[in-house]
């Protein structure tokens, strides 16, 4: 299977998954902590795929989102976001409402909760 069908079969085939340095329980770059930590949090059931485990994914997340960085998150096979997107969807309360929208569970007092800690 090609990376490229790879990334796409993850996509379509999970609610949630986030394109990450490291795993959700170990974070290999700041940037893949700050997103997994927001989720984890917010008790998202997601994916983790930790690109430094595979060249053809780290590259080829790059070309099929069209995105130069990781992390990146995908919600309902739609690209969502690196980092600096997620973050500020979280503090205004967009992700919530993107969660809503596509019917995917999380904790909304958790979410409350990191807007009051960064208010």
């Amino acid at each position: 299977m090609t990376a490229e069908n790879q990334i796409k079969d993850t996509v379509t085939g999970n609610d949630v998954v986030l394109f990450m340095k490291g795993t959700k329980t170990m974070p290999q770059c700041g940037f893949s902590s700050r997103v997994a930590g927001v989720l984890n949090f917010m008790g998202v059931d997601y994916s983790d795929v930790n690109v430094l485990d595979d060249e053809g994914v780290r590259q080829g997340i790059k070309d099929y989102s069209e995105w130069p960085t990781i992390p990146q998150l995908y919600v309902k096979g739609e690209f969502v976001g690196g980092c600096d997107i997620v973050t500020e969807m979280t503090l205004s309360g967009e992700l919530d409402q993107l969660f809503d929208s596509k019917g995917v569970a999380y904790d909304k007092e958790a979410a409350d909760k990191i807007r009051e800690a960064n208010g």
